[in-house]
């Protein structure tokens, strides 16, 4: 008989439905029947036993929250009778002994890469154009119209067709008869440079105006792309005034790595003077760059040169216990194989804290992520919001209640491995092992900063859906339910929902997942967010505009 409701941890309270529960339905837990008092939804949770006002909920075998009234055994938890509340947080203690996960699957697999000559390897070989300043985002997408189409990058637009039929029948008609059909375009030409996987044109509202640490903060996220091993070079457009000034980016690049050596071309406008000679002389460059890049080859890679990203987004209430768990243990695998990984979205990390602070290795990480969490707490309390503010409508109607909630589902991305580094925003990973990065929970920010830090591939889960991608990083979608994978197949890549039928465990539905993980690092396989052309990139931006 299939499960119907799972309880995850012995001290837990909150009991989660994995099916559809009916008011009066009597259900078995521990040689004990709770009669449910109300119909539950699949992935919503019900109490387990009688809880008084003021009384702490439980999930994961911590604190999730807190009943503002009394509560039934078998009643729905909901916004209306339960509060967020976290559990206090301090010095490291405990301290982690980590069970390694079985490794020998993957211990002589390799990946074809594009090899770097600071020694991080690519799974994409892409030429990046961006702006120093908003001011030159016309400018980029000028660049952009000129580029794509003559090289063979331009993906077909099927909607195009679709408009030109619609705009013959009202031609025809005077009004829209039938539904026109919807024609996949045929490609076109195949592209110049065979080699080289695209040309990305970002775009962004940042670089001036605002506070002067948005503009550093800007430059070293610029700094993390130019070095991220996916990219092989870069044309910069300064306009010359700006707060990003052309110096702070050299030296943030500096910063994180030394000996750069990638083509890089950094054009200034007002130094250039007639727009007309600006791009000219900027295509002409960016032309000579990807005849360089189209030099490079893939070769055979060991595992541990990859850099997994770490994201969730459009969470549900079965995402802590299939999707984000899966992810949990292909980081502990690439860990374990000397890889990197990193856990971002510090707001999703409210309520865990203590967990993390004791899996840091040394007692200053667990220091700087305390500071960082507090900081950024502090911060969002200054303008009248909070952690607990952090889980949307979708969320909350899919069964996340509260961010403690969330959170506790959300850290089980990162797997069991201890904590070898905490990075602020725009710091790059350059430690094998897991590291936490500080980016907010909105999900293009976060993925922005984690191809910022160097991830060459992110694994993004979702319950609800979400088309999000990143232009550089291939974003490999995890669905934590079937529905979900069934009813938006263009956007998932895998599928985490047969852990919550019981047709796979959450080692197998790893080890899955880093197959999979492989084949999209060689190239062979495209991410559905590639396919969909989907390169969102947003700039965090921290302070007020001035």
């Amino acid at each position: 008989m299939k499960q119907k409701f799972l309880k995850i941890h012995p001290s837990d309270n909150a009991i989660i439905a994995l099916c559809d529960l009916n008011k009066g339905e009597d259900v078995s837990i521990e040689n004990r029947t709770l009669h449910l008092v109300q119909a539950v939804k699949a992935k919503h949770k019900f109490a387990e036993k009688d809880l008084k006002e003021g009384d702490t909920i439980t999930m994961y075998g911590g604190v999730v929250g807190q009943a503002n009234r009394p509560i039934k055994q078998g009643e729905l938890l909901t916004v209306a009778n339960v509060f967020h509340k976290t559990e206090v947080f301090g010095q490291r203690k405990q301290l982690l002994d980590w069970d390694k996960p079985n490794i020998s699957k993957f211990i002589e697999s390799t990946f074809l890469g594009y090899h770097r000559s600071d020694g991080q390897v690519g799974t994409r070989n892409y030429w990046v154009v961006i702006p120093l300043v908003f001011c030159e985002n016309r400018n980029v997408s000028v660049m952009k119209n000129a580029f794509l189409e003559e090289l063979g990058f331009t993906r077909p637009n099927k909607y195009k067709q679709y408009v030109r039929n619609l705009v013959s029948t009202y031609r025809e008609h005077g009004e829209v008869v039938g539904k026109p059909t919807l024609i996949e375009e045929t490609l076109g030409s195949p592209p110049i440079f065979e080699n080289v996987d695209g040309i990305k044109f970002l775009t962004h509202q940042g670089g001036c105006g605002g506070i002067r640490q948005d503009s550093e903060m800007l430059c070293a996220l610029i700094a993390g792309y130019l070095n991220n091993p996916n990219v092989a070079g870069g044309t910069i457009l300064s306009l010359g005034c700006q707060n990003a000034q052309v110096s702070i980016l050299k030296q943030k690049l500096k910063h994180i790595n030394p000996n750069f050596d990638k083509p890089l071309y950094i054009l200034d406008q007002q130094e250039e003077g007639k727009e007309e000679q600006l791009l000219t002389k900027s295509i002409q460059l960016t032309f000579k760059g990807l005849v360089e890049a189209n030099g490079s080859h893939r070769r055979p890679a060991s595992l541990d040169r990859l850099t997994l990203g770490l994201e969730c987004g459009g969470s549900d209430g079965f995402s802590g216990i299939s999707a984000n768990p899966a992810v949990g243990h292909a980081s502990d695998i690439l860990v374990a194989l000397g890889g990197k990984a990193m856990l971002a979205e510090f707001p999703e990390l409210c309520g865990v804290e203590q967990q993390l602070i004791n899996r840091c290795t040394s007692d200053v990480l667990a220091d700087k992520f305390t500071e960082l969490m507090k900081s950024y707490s502090d911060s969002a309390m200054a303008v009248g919001s909070g952690f607990d503010m952090n889980p949307s409508p979708g969320n909350i109607k899919d069964g996340l209640i509260t961010d403690a909630m969330k959170s506790a589902g959300a850290a089980k991305k990162g797997g069991t491995s201890p904590i070898v580094d905490v990075l602020d925003y725009g710091e790059y990973a350059k430690k094998s092992g897991l590291n936490l990065l500080c980016t907010p929970g909105n999900d293009v920010e976060s993925t922005t900063a984690l191809a910022g830090s160097g991830a060459n591939l992110i694994l993004f889960t979702t319950g609800l859906g979400t088309p999000t991608g990143n232009p550089i990083a291939p974003v490999i979608k995890i669905a934590s339910n079937t529905n979900l994978a069934k009813r938006m197949p263009d956007i998932i890549d895998v599928n985490a929902g047969g852990v919550i039928n019981g047709e796979k465990t959450i080692a197998q539905m790893g080890e899955e997942l880093m197959e999979y993980i492989i084949q999209v690092a060689s190239g062979e396989i495209k991410t559905k967010a590639q396919l969909l052309g989907q390169d969102d990139f947003i700039p965090w931006k921290r302070g007020i505009s001035l």
